[in-house]
């Protein structure tokens, strides 16, 4: 493995282990707001409030209109850096 291609995985990496959390954050709210929506909502508990944090209203700070973009862009992200890594690695 050349220093150059060492240099770009090390980099690869580093960009990697900032972006993951960043976007693991609202995937995981997003997944678990909709999960417990819907167990409530089978106990016949309508948690409204769970609905609007899920599509991404919380409080005073309303991303409502362009939260399904972000999460799909972060997700595209996370799974392009981490299988660019992957091929990277089996080179």
């Amino acid at each position: 493995m050349s220093g150059r291609s060492t240099s770009i995985q090390r980099r690869a990496r580093r960009v990697h282990r900032w972006v993951v959390p960043i976007a693991a954050a609202p995937l995981l709210i997003t997944a678990a707001t909709g999960s417990l929506y819907s167990l409530l909502l089978e106990r016949n508990i309508d948690a409204f409030w769970l609905l609007r944090i899920h599509t991404g209203q919380f409080g005073w700070f309303d991303l409502q209109p362009f939260y399904p973009i972000v999460l799909g862009m972060l997700t595209i992200l996370v799974s392009i850096s981490g299988i660019a890594m992957l091929f990277r690695q089996t080179n």
